[in-house]
C-alpha cells in the first residue's frame, strides 16, 4: 500500500484557473490506485479496492448505476480519474446521521445532490398529489428520498462530520437564487441558507468540481476559492475588486408602488402575509446597503462584464413583491451567457448569495474524455436482479450532445445546461454504442435513441464567435431562427449513417424531442430521420396551437408543424412506410385561456387524435414558465407596473378543466365539459354531430345524475335531522370515504381501519 500524502502535487499558492483544460490538472496522488469496478458503497468494497478511506464522498437520491447517464458516476468517475477516491452514499436513511458514516470520514468533502430530477418533482405529480414509484429506485419503489433532499442530505452530513458540503445537481442548481417554490406557494431562499451547505454547483459541472477538488487538496479553504466559476457561495459582502450594478440600470424596472428603494436591505421576517406586514417590512431598520462601484474612466481597460456584479433585488423584496421577483428572473436568464455574464448577488438578510458567473462549456475533447471514463454500463451488483425503470429505460441510449439554445419557457434545461451546444465527437459515440453492444445484458441490436436535450441540435452552434460570446438572446430560435444560426444538420445525418453502419446494430431510433422548427431547415435530415429512424411512431411537441400561449411558451407557431407534418408523410411515402406523428401538447400553462383550450380540443377532434396522456403545467423552480405563474408577468419582455397581465389558470378545478379539453374523449370528463360550454356560450358543440366537441348526455348519464341529486338531497335533509353526515352519505351510497380520516402533508388520507376506503 502506497504511503498517505496529505495532499496533490500541486503547489497551494498556485492559482487554478477555471478555463483551463478539464483534464490538465497534475494527478492526485492516489492515482496509483487505478480505477474501481463500481465506486464503493461499503467499507467491505473500499478494504477490496484497498482504500483505507475516501477523499470525496457523493451523496445521491438515485440508486448507484455506473452509466454516464446518471450524475453521480459521471461526477465520481471524472473525480476518480484525476486520481480521486471517491465513495458513493446512495438513498440512505435520513432519518438519522447513520448512513451518512457508512464510509468513514472524507478526507476533503461531501458532494451532495438530489439525483438525476429533482426530489419534489420526483414525489409529487403536478396537481401535488403523492406519486408511489420512484424510477430511479431499485423495484420502482417510492418513498426512498426525502422531499428537498439537498436540503436533508446535506443537514445529515453536517451531523455526521464537519467536513465541506458542496451541493449540485439539478435541484441545487434550480434553487440557487430566492425561487418560487410550486410545493408551499411562496417565495423560498436561496437553497444555500436552507441547507447550510458550504458551496453550490450549478450547470454540468465537471470544469468547477475538478477546481475546487484539486484546491481542496492543495490546502485551500471554502473562504480561499469563492471565486470558481459556476457555483455559489454565502457571503457578507462582494469579492474584492469587483465592481457592481444595480439591476435597475441592467434594466429598468420603473415606479412600483408602495416601495419606493427596494434595493437596501430588510430585516428578514418569517412571513409577509399583508399588505401592513409588506409595507412595514419595506420601512424596517435598514442595513447598510452592497456598496455599488461603478466603472472610473482611467482605469485599466476591461470589458464591461469582467469583475462586474449584478445587484439584485433581496429577497424580502422579491418575496414581497411580484413585479421585483419578474424582475429578479429576467436578470437572471439575461446572465447565463459564459462568454459575458456577470457575477450575480442578492441579499438574504444581513449575507448575501455570491452567484459567480457559469463555467465555460466543455470542449469536445473534453466531452469525449468525460464519456470515455471506464462506465460498468450497469446497476450496482448491490442492487441484484432488481429492476430500475430508469436504468432500462436509457441502458441502450446515447447521449450526444448536452446544452439546449431552444429557451422554451416552461423548461429547464437552459437553466441548467445552458444555451451553448456542447458536442461529442462521432468516434466517441461510436465507441459508446459498441460498448453497448458488448456490455448491456440482453442487447437485442436496438439503440434506443440518440440524443440529448433535443435530437437535432448536434454540432449546432453560432456562426459568429464574437455573436456567440456576447449574445444575451433567450432563444436562438424564437419568435425566428436567428441569422447567426447554423442550421445544417448534416453533422447529425453523418452520425446516424455511420451509427447504423455498425456491426451489430440492426437499428437507430431516435427518442429525443425533435426540434422541428429546426428539422424543417434541413430536408436532408428530415428524410434521413423519417427513413431509418423511426420505429412508426414519432413524438413531437408543438405543446399547443393557439398563438397567444405559444408566444408565452416561447414555442413557434403551427406554420413549422404543418410543414415537417408535411415533410414527414412526403419521405414516409417514399420510404414505402406507414408512420405517424404523435403530437404532444401542455394544458394549464400560463398565458392560456379557456377558449385557447377550447381550440386546441377542436383541432385535436378534427383529426381524430386521441390524447393517452397529457401533462398539466408544472411549475419548475427558476423557469420563466414559473415565473408567470407566480406574478402573472412576463419577464420574456421589459418587466414594469405598466406590463401585460398574464392570464394564469389556477386552482384544481381550472387546471383539472383544462386537462379534460386535451381528453374531450373520455367519457369521465363529458359533465365537466357539458357544463363549461354552456358557460362560454358554445352549446352548439354539445350533440353527436361531426362538429361536436362531445355528446349531449345519455339517457343512462341522466338518469345516473338524477339519482346522484336525489341521494344528496336526502344527504341534507337527514343533516338537517341531526343526522351524522358521514353516516348519511354511507347510507346514500355517495361516497367510498371517511370524511374524517386524518389527512398527511401531501393531501393523502392516512392510512386508517375503516370500512370506507379514502378515495385519496
Amino acid at each position: 500500500m502506497p504511503t498517505i500524502q496529505p495532499a496533490s502535487r500541486v503547489k497551494p499558492t498556485e492559482r487554478m484557473k477555471a478555463e483551463r483544460g478539464l483534464f490538465s490538472y497534475p494527478k492526485y496522488w492516489a492515482e496509483c490506485y487505478g480505477p474501481a469496478p463500481f465506486l464503493p458503497m461499503s467499507r467491505k468494497e473500499m478494504d477490496a479496492l484497498g482504500w483505507d478511506s475516501c477523499d470525496i464522498i457523493i451523496v445521491t437520491g438515485d440508486a448507484y448505476i455506473d452509466h454516464p447517464s446518471f450524475g453521480m458516476a459521471v461526477i465520481g468517475r471524472t473525480l476518480e480519474a484525476q486520481g480521486f477516491r471517491v465513495g458513493i452514499i446512495s438513498q440512505p436513511n435520513w432519518h438519522s446521521k447513520d448512513d451518512f458514516m457508512q464510509l468513514g470520514e472524507p478526507n476533503l468533502f461531501f458532494g451532495v445532490t438530489a439525483g438525476n430530477m429533482d426530489s419534489m418533482i420526483n414525489r409529487y405529480t403536478a396537481d401535488r398529489k403523492l406519486r408511489h414509484d420512484d424510477a430511479y429506485t431499485p423495484n420502482n419503489e417510492g418513498g426512498k428520498r426525502p422531499d428537498r433532499a439537498v436540503t436533508v442530505y446535506t443537514q445529515r452530513c453536517k451531523e455526521a462530520y464537519k467536513k465541506p458540503v458542496v451541493i449540485g445537481g439539478i435541484e441545487a442548481s434550480l434553487r440557487r437564487i430566492a425561487h418560487y417554490d410550486y410545493w408551499s406557494d411562496k417565495v423560498r431562499r436561496s437553497v444555500l441558507f436552507d441547507s447550510k451547505a458550504d458551496m453550490l454547483m450549478f450547470g454540468n459541472a465537471e470544469r468547477p468540481l475538478l477546481e475546487m477538488a484539486h484546491r481542496f487538496a492543495a490546502g485551500e479553504t471554502i473562504e480561499q476559492m469563492q471565486d470558481i466559476r459556476g457555483t455559489a457561495v454565502i457571503r457578507k459582502e462582494p469579492l474584492p475588486g469587483w465592481q457592481g450594478v444595480d439591476s435597475t440600470h441592467v434594466d429598468v424596472i420603473g415606479k412600483i408602488d408602495p416601495i419606493t428603494s427596494p434595493y437596501e436591505y430588510i430585516e428578514d421576517k418569517c412571513a409577509i402575509s399583508s399588505e401592513a406586514e409588506k409595507q412595514a417590512a419595506i420601512d424596517a431598520q435598514k442595513a447598510k446597503p452592497v456598496v455599488v462601484q461603478p466603472y472610473k474612466a482611467g482605469t485599466e481597460r476591461r470589458k464591461p462584464w469582467e469583475n462586474t456584479y449584478v445587484l439584485l433585488p433581496p429577497y424580502d423584496v422579491v418575496r414581497a413583491e411580484k413585479t421585483h421577483y419578474a424582475h429578479t428572473s429576467r436578470i437572471l436568464h439575461q446572465e447565463t451567457n459564459p462568454g459575458c455574464a456577470r457575477a450575480l448577488a442578492q441579499r438574504h438578510g444581513d449575507r448575501i448569495v455570491w452567484i459567480n458567473p457559469p463555467a465555460f462549456p466543455l470542449e469536445t475533447e473534453e466531452m469525449d474524455a468525460v464519456f470515455d471514463l471506464p462506465y460498468a454500463r450497469v446497476p450496482h451488483p448491490s442492487y441484484g436482479k432488481a429492476k430500475i425503470p430508469a436504468y432500462d429505460m436509457i441502458k441502450t441510449s446515447v447521449n450526444i450532445m448536452r446544452g439546449c439554445f431552444g429557451g422554451c419557457t416552461f423548461c429547464s434545461i437552459t437553466e441548467h445546461e445552458g444555451r451553448v451546444i456542447q458536442s461529442r465527437s462521432e468516434e466517441s459515440i461510436i465507441r459508446e454504442i459498441e460498448q453497448i453492444r458488448d456490455k448491456v445484458p440482453g442487447f437485442t441490436g436496438v439503440i434506443s435513441d440518440l440524443g440529448g436535450p433535443t435530437a437535432n441540435m448536434y454540432k449546432l452552434r453560432c456562426k459568429s464567435p464574437k455573436a456567440e460570446q456576447t449574445c444575451r438572446r433567450l432563444s436562438c430560435v424564437w419568435p425566428d431562427i436567428c441569422g447567426h444560426l447554423d442550421t445544417d444538420q448534416t453533422p447529425t445525418v453523418n452520425l446516424y449513417r455511420k451509427a447504423r453502419e455498425v456491426e451489430g446494430v440492426k437499428k437507430v431510433l431516435i427518442a429525443s424531442g425533435v426540434r422541428y422548427d429546426l428539422a424543417v431547415e434541413d430536408p436532408n435530415y428530415v428524410r434521413e430521420l423519417v427513413t431509418h429512424h423511426v420505429g412508426g411512431y414519432l413524438k413531437i411537441a408543438p405543446e399547443h396551437t393557439e398563438k397567444a400561449p405559444l408566444d408565452k411558451m416561447m414555442k413557434p407557431g403551427m406554420g413549422s408543424y404543418d410543414k415537417f407534418k408535411a415533410m414527414f408523410e412526403k419521405y414516409s411515402k417514399e420510404a414505402g412506410k406507414e408512420q405517424y406523428l404523435i403530437p404532444y401538447f401542455i394544458s394549464a400553462h400560463p398565458g392560456t385561456e379557456d377558449m385557447d383550450m377550447l381550440n386546441l380540443a377542436l383541432w385535436l377532434k378534427e383529426r381524430n387524435f386521441k390524447l393517452d396522456q397529457v401533462q398539466n403545467f408544472y411549475p419548475s423552480p427558476m423557469a420563466n414558465a414559473t415565473t408567470m405563474y407566480h406574478t402573472g408577468k412576463n419577464p420574456i419582455h421589459k418587466v414594469n407596473h405598466k406590463s401585460e397581465v398574464v392570464n394564469v389558470p389556477k386552482g384544481e378545478i381550472h387546471r383539472r378543466l383544462h386537462r379534460a379539453f386535451l381528453r374531450y374523449h373520455d367519457p369521465a370528463n363529458w359533465p365537466l365539459l357539458r357544463k363549461t360550454l354552456q358557460e362560454m356560450g358554445k352549446a352548439h358543440l354539445i350533440g353527436n354531430g361531426p362538429k361536436c366537441l362531445v355528446p349531449a348526455e345519455s339517457r343512462n348519464e341522466l338518469k345516473g345524475r338524477e339519482q346522484k341529486e336525489y341521494a344528496k338531497r336526502s344527504v341534507n335533509k337527514a343533516v338537517a335531522r341531526g343526522k351524522n353526515p358521514n353516516a348519511a352519505k354511507a347510507q346514500q351510497g355517495l361516497t367510498r370515504f371517511s370524511d374524517n380520516q386524518p389527512h398527511n402533508k401531501a393531501g393523502n388520507t392516512a392510512q386508517k381501519p375503516n370500512k370506507f376506503k379514502n378515495k385519496g
